[in-house]
Order: C-alpha cells, then structure tokens, then sequence
C-alpha cells in the first residue's frame, strides 16, 4: 500500500544547508531544491485517484503513471543529493516513514440525536466543533404521592442523627449492603482502568532566539497540492548561539540564512528535524551574537487532506465543477505545517502576510488587503499583500484561497464585517453578519475594551474538522455552523449558528487580545467563551430561554464526564504537543463554562465585568495564567475567588451535597455534607477531596430568589432558615448554578413533589431536580423505578429544554435496556409520556407559537416516531410520501423527526429514498440532517449499507463519524455492527483523522453504549494492539461506561421491568 506522502519523514533527518544564497548554490544542491519542489508536488497525487485524476488529466497534464515515475525519480534524486544525514532525537538514521499527524476539537453525541443548544466547544468548543449535544432531564412523580419503597438506598450521612430512629438503622443496614456492592463494582472497574501512559518527554523552545516579526509570503498550488513559502522574520537574538530551534512539521526546507543587523548574512549550514517533537534545529557556522537580525527560510510543503495545517478543502461550483481550497487550522499546533515558526502561544509576534494566487481566487488573511497586484513570473496569478497584525500567537494565524461570495455590513462601532459564503449562496450568511454585528458591540460595552482590528471575516469552510475557529480577524466556519437558508433552515440550526457565532467572537477579546500562556489554561479560553456565548445569545435572542438551555447543553453534559475516575481536572499540564488533543473536551469547555457562571454568579455581574475589564486591559497583547485573572477579579469583588476556584479548577470531580431538614419552631434548621459524588456509587476514597462550595437557598414563599446564600467551605454544614413554616419546601441550587449535585432526604424530596406538578418551581430548577435524581439512580445510590416514577409528573411540562433533557435521559435508559428482552416495555413507557405533549402540539404550526414551540414539536415528534406512536408513524409517512412527491415541501423543522421515523420502521426502498435525498440536497445542512438519522434503519443488510456509505465520497470526511456513531445509537444490532465496522476499517479511519478529536469521538459513538463487562475487555484489547495515544483518556472512559452500564443493568433491570409490567396492567398508567 502507498503511503500517505512520498516523502514521508524519518523520527530525525538533517540535510545540510547551501552556503551560499540560492542563486549562487551548487549544482547538488540546486537539484535537490528542485527534486524536493518536484517530489512535494506529488506526495498527494499517490493518494488521490478517480474523479481528482479525472480532474487532473482535463488540465492537460500528464497521465498518473508518469506521476508515479517522476515521484519516484524525485525521491531518488533525494536520497542521492543527501551528502550527510545527522542523528539526533528517537530513531537516529532510518529509512522514509510515515509522520502522524494531529487534528483538533470537540463534540458530543446522545443516544437521542444532537440537542440545537450544543456548547462550543467541540465546540472554537477553540477550534469549536459541535452539532448540538446532548440535553438530560429531570422530574416528578405523577399526581400521586411517591411512596419509594426503597427508602433503605436514601441513607442519611449523618449516622449518629440516623441511628437515633430505628427506620433509619434499618436503613442504615440497607445502605451498607448496596455500599458493599457498590465497592466491589467500584474495585472490578479501577482494577479495569489502565493509568494514563507516562507523558513523553518534551522541552519547550528555547529562549536564545525570538520572533519580532514574520514576513511571510505562501505560493499554493490548487492543481498539485503544494506550496511554496519565503519567510523573512525579524528576530532577536537573546543569548549567542550558533543554532536556530524552531517549530517544523511536514515542510521542506531549501535554504536558510541569517543576517545580524548591519552585518553580512551567515548561511545555515545543516538542518536536523526532530519529527517526534516537530522540530527543526538550524546549524550555523559561526555563532550569532546578540541583537536583532533577520531569519530568512525559503521551503515547500503539502497542502493536505488532513483538515489542519494549511490544507485543501474539496467544494462543488454552481455549475458542477470539483475545485479546491486552500485554507487553514492552526489551532492548537498546527501553524508549524504552514510554515517554520515559534509555534507555541506565549511566544507572539507581528506578522506581514502576502500570497501568491490566481487572479480569479479570493485571497483573505487576517488583516485587511493593502495591495493586489500581478505576479511578475506568471499573468495567471497575483500577489495579495495584508496590512501587519497586531502582536499574535502563531495558531491565530490564517489564511484562505477559493471562491466565495459574501455579505457586509458595518456594526454600530464601525468594524467591515463580512460572510463570505460559497458562491450563489451569499443570501445563507445574513442571519450570522446579523448576529455578527449584534455581537460585536455587545462584547465591546461588555468589556469595556473596544475590538482591535479594522475588519472581522466569518467564512464557510467545505471541510473542517471542528466547527469553527476564532483566528483573529478571520474566522473558520463548517458550513453548518454558519449557513442559514432562510425557507429550509430549521430553528434549532439558527439558534446553533448563533451559538456558535457568539463563541467565536469572544475570543478575538478572550484567547486573541489576551492569550493563555501556555495549553495547560486551554480552559480559561474555551470554559470563558463557552459560557459569554449564551450571554450574548441571551442578549441578541431573548425569546431562546437560553440560559435554561445551557443547563441541559453544557452543566449536565460536564457532570456527566466529570464523574468518572478517569475525568481530568479543569487544568491539565501539557506538555508535548501528541497531549494537547485529550484537553479539548466537555471538561474544558462545558465544566470551565459551568464554573464560570458559577463564579459570575458568586461576584455578581457588576464586579464581574469590572474584573475583566481589569484583565483584559492589564494584559491586552500579552499572555496570562488562570491565576492572573482570578485575582483582577478577586480585586474588583473584593471575595476570595482565588482560593474558591482552585478547589475547582485544580481537583477533578465535584461534590454531591446530602442536605436533611429539621423543623425548630418557626424556623428550618438544614444539616448540609459534601462528598464527592461518583457514577460508580458512593465515594469511598480516603483524601476525602473538598470543595468551596457556592450554596444558594429558595423557599416556596419566593421560589425565584434566594433566601439564603453561603460558601461552604468544610465537610458538613448546618443553616438556620429563619420563618420558615413546616409545609413550605426549601431547595437548594436556586437555578443550577452552583456546579454540585444535591440528594435531599425523603421527606425534603417529597415536599418539593408538589412544585413540579404545580410549576411553581421554576424550568431550570425542575430541570435541575430531575436530572440529579436520573444521575444518583446511575450510580446506584437510589432506585431507577424511583425516577420512572418522577418522571410521570412530566406529562404536562410546557417547557422545551425541560422536555429534552427528560428525552435524552429515557434515550440513556433506553439504550441500557435494549440489552434485555423487555426492550419494548420502556418504549411504551417512552409513548405515554410523550403522548399527552404531541397531541397538544399536533404537527403544524399554531398562531403565536415561537422559536421553543418548533424545537419541541420536533422533539416530541421524532421520540413517538422512533418509540413506534401508531398515529405519528402513519403522519410521518403520509408527509414524507408527499415531501418525496413534491406535493407538499415539508417545512425545515419537521424533517429530522419524519425522517427518523420513517427510518426507524422503514425498507430497502426507505432508505434508497432517503439516500437520494442525500444527493440531491444542496445545503450542507440537509445532507447532515439526514447523515444523522441514517442509522436508524432495521434491517441488518441495511445497516452495512449505511455503514458503507459512511466512507464513500457522498459524505464530507469530517461527517462520516457521525453516520457511523448514529448506527451505532439506533439499535443494540446496529451498535455491534458499528464497532465491528470501525475494527475492519481502523487504518482508514484512523489515518484519515490521524489521531485528532474526531477519532476520539468516533470511538466514545461506536463504544459508549454497550452494557456488558466483556466488551469492555474487548474495547481495551482492541485499543492496545491498534494504539490512538490522543485517543487514549477516551478509550478509557469508554471502557469505564461500559463496566458502569453492566453494574446498572445488573442491578436494577428487573425491579424496571416489573415496575413497567404493574404499570401497564394498571388502569392509572399515565
């Protein structure tokens, strides 16, 4: 088989360096200059075939086989002009071999598809990818009393309190018999967990040598895929020195030299990449004194396929042509492979970029255009020259060449902001330049520090691996992340590009402005920015109840990973750049979001906005730490902030706080414990980890304000509630915001009952409720019929977000099940829930409803649909017929729930329709919603055939993994088919993610939902004989799920399935 380049790298090379400048060069070394430009232009030919070579050949170039020998006589030609190679770094000397490469971001999926408020930070999540996450919901009992007869699994921490009642003791016996299961699952699963391999060693760049400036010009070549680059930096020599180590990785080098300012230039004499630490260390003769001097590099490189470093992009023209892109993803280490740089965030520098295009192409950069002109060597071309950048790290830098439309307007404090779309289609990006100049002039009055740079670019980008990238000045979009079709867009797509608009625009201040120092704070870019998305959303579109959203897209989705043994903490030392991948997930962005509102909250938002405006005025240009802005914000509050945060930043987990009242006359008298909570049951270990816990207290005189709030800041508290009847409830964690979850004792619980059924508990409260319930019966601290039984009281909940984090929880339930034989009596159960909230909803549109009520209606359509609801299959196939016909367009809204539907209960001939659909789509959006429920489909020929079609050309690279991972959450025969599919394919696959945040996705998809211990077994010894080292913290997580799952199951399927068999021979079911 070819490898994926010609002139793939060995761990460490070192070619020596001409003397003397490029014209003057000897005639070896000219040859090999021209054999390196001669072999680049070909390492993706080998890798491309079909309709690319058809592409190629219309250009009137030669014919592949010659490629293929001239490739082959540039490699030659390599080895022979290579008079020494130098050892130095793992593999000394070697023959050519493959370089893994890296890929970023971050995104989620549930079992019951993707939720529209998904948290960025896949999703810019810094690069940020992410279609909707995942929403869980919370609940109550339904217009009866809960009688929970397994009172013995609410035992009270507080034993001597408890012991004094003799119901207590019992249930004290109780507790220490499930605590005794839960030890043993607990010792089976840690025993299970392999530790994280050792981190490879790694040095940072040393300090001798500095970047001032870059001048960078880049030649790419749309035809054969390479490019050529010159860089003239202006640097300064701190230390002398006689090398030059920088950032390198998949580039060539031709030439380099040195000149000190006012002196003669000195000539590299010798290059040695270090390709395990993407490296290239510069040998000069002589030594380099200290003062400033220009650094000039002339190289070539791959414009690849790999979606990051400066690579191609594949897009279609109107009239059906296949072209190319190039474009950019830098973040988090990726400018290496552009160009050779100081590539790592603290060190910033000015940049002066030009590029070398044909004149019929859009060239963007960060900056402005100050001159387009023709290119001397070739009238096809010209030369785009951008006006200096402000003081950058180097992965905030892009650029892009290609063909685009785009839409502009001026924000109120007059930056040009533009969407540059594909062309026709410049009509999809007003509803982003709208939010996009809504957006701007909030963050700037929000801050306080007005937007730096002249002009802000959005663009649509065919392929990327995220969902979108906050380069400063030009930002990085999918095309779903951006695209608005104004008649065949549907509301939860507006409210993600929203999103996702709000995220990225926040980092031109947070992360652009001011950088973290160093990846280790990676979460105090994407945790902040993750959070001021849904304050700007919240600003923009009020009608959204945003910030309820938030609870069900980011707070419960970050609590869920965070309980697990292998969680990570907030901050992560990173070292070699292979670790930075693992860091770009739901603890960094939604947990960093969660403890940011948590903190807000605490400060309150007065001092909160005084506080950064602190910091972002102290170190604008600059770089900081996490430390650095907990105390401008501890100065602006005047509260311990730093001693707060730590406690949740530097320590994995979070608390669970048990809280028991106790009537004193007119007052309430609540006894409050923390102790870790764990998915695998009570917390056992012996560091008895503590948190400062932010605690805020309702009543049910005013359920929406506080009535108290305190810091707990030790393992047990007691609070003395002043007037406060014995028939009034008390909650704690007034609008989940605090970052803990709460177990109230039974009589605590059954008091708050009430508030559900009424509503006078507020959404997010009811929410909250709910979800930590589903999430104690999980880790085997109550019953799961428990939940079922609150979840009853849902019946008649009006509210969206509150619906679909109920429907995502019955969506875990239900997966877990489909491992039994009574799978179709948790779909019953899903149908009368439901069925009361369809009927009312019905399926068209009713005067005065808004944005929530078409997120609902789909909601609570497509889960009757997938649950087998008699009436809404036979709707959803009479409106699909006509939607095929042409008779009746169904509206953007209904399409995902009539499509899974129709799946779900479909044949051969359903899914030929819809693969159809597929290829007639002409928004990226159309093709994703139905990528997405593909997998729903029966029948196990069918299956294969959507697995197949998940690597064909009909699916973008960077969506293929969410085909695969929806077959393996449609059906338990579906999942084993998946991870069948993945292992057969694992060398595609992997090479075509390479080890990025997409693969580890594409594992937790294909994995998670399996429930029995010897799969996990299975996932593990897969894993270590095909290693993904980025991967390696998911693989581990995964296989932890797995063991959780088969304790769940083990535990409580029977007491469900005879909870479910009573209830349906009950004439009170729901």
């Amino acid at each position: 088989m070819l490898c994926r380049r010609l002139i793939a790298r060995s761990p460490s090379r070192a070619f020596p360096a001409s003397p003397l400048p490029s014209a003057q060069a000897p005639t070896w070394f000219r040859h090999r200059a021209s054999a390196l430009r001669l072999a680049a232009s070909f390492r993706s030919r080998l890798r491309k075939g079909g309709e690319e070579e058809a592409a190629a050949r219309k250009t009137g170039r030669r014919g592949w086989e010659w490629r293929r020998r001239s490739a082959a006589r540039a490699q030659c030609a390599l080895s022979l002009q290579r008079p020494s190679v130098q050892g130095g770094g793992e593999g000394g000397r070697g023959g050519w071999r493959q370089q893994e490469e890296r890929e970023d971001p971050r995104q989620i999926g549930c079992p019951e598809g993707p939720s529209p408020a998904t948290p960025l930070s896949l999703l810019g999540q810094a690069a940020r990818v992410r279609p909707p996450p995942p929403l869980l919901l919370l609940s109550a009992a339904g217009g009866r009393r809960l009688p929970f007869s397994a009172r013995a699994r609410w035992a009270s921490p507080f034993a001597p309190t408890a012991a004094a009642e003799s119901s207590s003791a019992a249930a004290s016996f109780a507790a220490a018999a499930t605590f005794a299961s839960f030890s043993s699952t607990a010792r089976l699963f840690r025993s299970f967990s392999a530790a994280m391999p050792e981190k490879r060693p790694f040095e940072r760049l040393p300090a001798e040598v500095r970047p001032i400036n870059y001048g960078l010009c880049l030649k790419p070549d749309l035809i054969d895929f390479t490019f050529e680059g010159k860089l003239e930096a202006a640097v300064e020599v701190g230390q002398a020195t006689n090398q030059i180590v920088m950032n390198c990785a998949d580039i060539d080098i031709i030439t380099a030299s040195y000149a000190p300012e006012g002196d003669e230039e000195i000539h590299a004499t010798g290059f040695n990449y270090q390709n395990e630490d993407e490296k290239v260390t510069l040998s000069f003769p002589s030594t380099l004194q200290t003062g400033m001097g220009t650094l000039k590099i002339d190289f070539v490189g791959e414009l690849n396929d790999k979606m990051k470093g400066f690579y191609r992009s594949k897009y279609t023209t109107p009239s059906g042509d296949t072209r190319f892109a190039a474009v950019t993803q830098f973040e988090a280490t990726d400018a290496r492979r552009a160009f050779p740089c100081w590539d790592e965030p603290a060190i910033k520098a000015t940049f002066d970029i030009s590029l070398v295009v044909p004149k019929d192409r859009v060239a963007l950069s960060n900056m402005n255009v100050t001159e387009r002109r023709p290119y001397p060597d070739d009238e096809n071309l010209v030369e785009v020259k951008f006006a200096r950048t402000p003081v950058m790290s180097t992965y905030l830098v892009a650029f892009v060449v290609g063909e685009y439309d785009f839409v502009e307007t001026r924000s109120t404090d007059g930056v040009l902001v533009r969407v540059y779309t594909p062309v026709g289609k410049a009509e999809q990006g007003k509803f982003a330049l709208e939010v996009a100049a809504k957006t701007l002039p909030f963050y700037k009055d929000y801050f306080n520090v007005p937007y730096p740079l002249p002009k802000i670019d959005l663009i649509a980008i065919a392929d990327f691996a995220a969902g979108a990238m906050e380069n400063w000045g030009l930002v990085t979009y999918r095309e779903t992340a951006l695209l608005i079709d104004p008649k065949n867009s549907c509301s939860s797509s507006r409210q993600w590009v929203a999103l996702v608009v709000g995220h990225e625009l926040a980092h031109q201040w947070f992360g652009n402005l001011v950088t973290m120092e160093w990846w280790t704070h990676l979460w105090l870019n994407e945790g902040f920015a993750s959070w001021i998305e849904y304050l700007c959303v919240d600003h923009c579109f009020p009608e959204y109840d945003i910030w309820t959203q938030f609870v069900s897209a980011d707070y419960t989705r970050a609590h869920e990973l965070d309980a697990l043994d292998n969680s990570h903490p907030i901050e992560v030392n990173v070292g070699h750049p292979s670790e930075v991948d693992e860091i770009f997930d739901a603890i960094s962005y939604s947990k960093g979001a969660s403890v940011i509102r948590m903190l807000h909250n605490y400060i309150g938002d007065e001092d909160f906005r005084k506080g950064m405006h602190l910091y972002l005025t102290k170190f604008q240009h600059k770089n900081a730490a996490t430390e650095d802005l907990w105390e401008s914000l501890e100065h602006a509050s005047g509260k311990p902030v730093a001693a707060v945060m730590s406690t949740w930043t530097k320590q994995m987990g979070f608390p669970l706080v048990y809280v028991e009242a106790e009537q004193q006359e007119d007052d309430k008298v609540l006894k409050l414990v923390q102790k870790k909570f764990c998915a695998s049951g009570p917390y056992s270990g012996e560091d008895n980890p503590l948190w400062m816990i932010p605690i805020s207290i309702c009543t049910s005189e005013d359920p929406a304000h506080v009535k108290m709030q305190v810091l707990m800041d030790k393992p047990e508290l007691t609070l003395v509630l002043k007037d406060v009847k014995p028939e009034h409830w008390v909650k704690l964690n007034l609008g989940t915001v605090g970052f803990y979850r709460t177990q109230y004792s039974l009589e605590m619980l059954e008091s708050l009952l009430p508030a559900i059924r009424d509503l006078s508990l507020p959404p997010v409260d009811r929410l909250g409720l709910q979800n930590d319930l589903f999430s104690l019966a999980r880790a085997g601290i109550i019953s799961t019929v428990e939940v079922l039984k609150v979840m009853e009281a849902f019946v008649n909940e009006p509210n969206y977000t509150v619906w679909s984090d109920l429907s995502c929880n019955l969506g875990i339930l239900s997966t877990l099940l489909s491992h039994t034989d009574f799978y179709e009596e948790i779909q019953a159960f899903v149908r009368d829930i439901f069925s009361p909230i369809g009927e009312k909803l019905g399926w068209d549109p009713k005067p005065g409803e808004g944005h929530l009520d078409a997120l609902l209606r789909g909601l609570v359509l497509g889960k009757l649909g997938k649950a087998g609801h008699k009436a809404t299959l036979e709707e959803a196939r009479r409106r699909f017929k006509d939607h095929v016909e042409g008779k009746h367009i169904l509206s953007a809204d209904l399409r995902s729930p009539v499509y899974v539907t129709v799946l779900k209960h479909g044949d051969s001939t359903t899914l030929d329709t819809m693969l159809k659909l597929h290829k007639q789509a002409d928004m990226q959006e159309e093709k994703n919603r139905i990528e997405r429920v593909l997998g729903a489909i029966s029948q196990a020929e069918l299956i294969q055939k959507v697995l197949t079609f998940a690597l064909s050309e009909e699916v973008r690279p960077q969506d293929t993994v969410s085909v695969i991972g929806g077959v393996a959450g449609g059906s338990k025969q579906g999942r084993k088919a998946a991870w069948k599919f993945v292992r057969d394919n694992w060398e595609e696959l992997y090479n075509r993610y390479q080890g990025g945040f997409l693969i580890s996705r594409l594992i937790k998809l294909s994995v998670d939902g399996f429930a029995i211990d010897k799969m996990a077994a299975e996932v593990k010894a897969f894993f270590e004989s095909h290693p993904a080292p980025s991967a390696e913290r998911t693989i581990q997580q995964c296989c932890e799920n797995i063991l959780l799952n088969a304790a769940w199951l083990k535990r409580d399927a029977e007491n469900v399935h005879q909870y479910l068999l009573q209830r349906k021979a009950s004439p009170t079911a729901v």
